[in-house]
């Protein structure tokens, strides 16, 4: 599987550790009133969705860049990769 690095071209997925799901870089407000069950929920529930799906991968034999790429979980097609820093809080699901 090829992933477009925004900056490096097209790289292998084996030059990438896979994180999880992008929605991760939304971590709950540790102020709020219900800070416990909002942090319970952001480390514990996880969805496993079929289909277009946007992930946090990381270019650990590269430039050590953080990606949120979007791939297609059925047929592991990838749809584009943008760097995490550029993604707009809010913007990660």
């Amino acid at each position: 599987m090829l992933i477009p690095h925004p900056l490096l071209g097209l790289r292998d997925a084996q030059e990438f550790t896979y994180l999880g799901d992008a929605s991760l870089m939304q971590r709950p407000d540790p102020t709020r009133d219900d800070a416990e069950e909002a942090f319970a929920d952001y480390v514990f529930l996880r969805d496993n969705p079929a289909g277009v799906h946007r992930e946090l991968w990381f270019h650990e034999a590269g430039d050590r860049s953080w990606l949120v790429v979007t791939r297609d979980t059925t047929t592991h097609e990838i749809l584009g990769a943008e760097l995490a820093s550029d993604v707009k809080p809010g913007g990660a699901q």
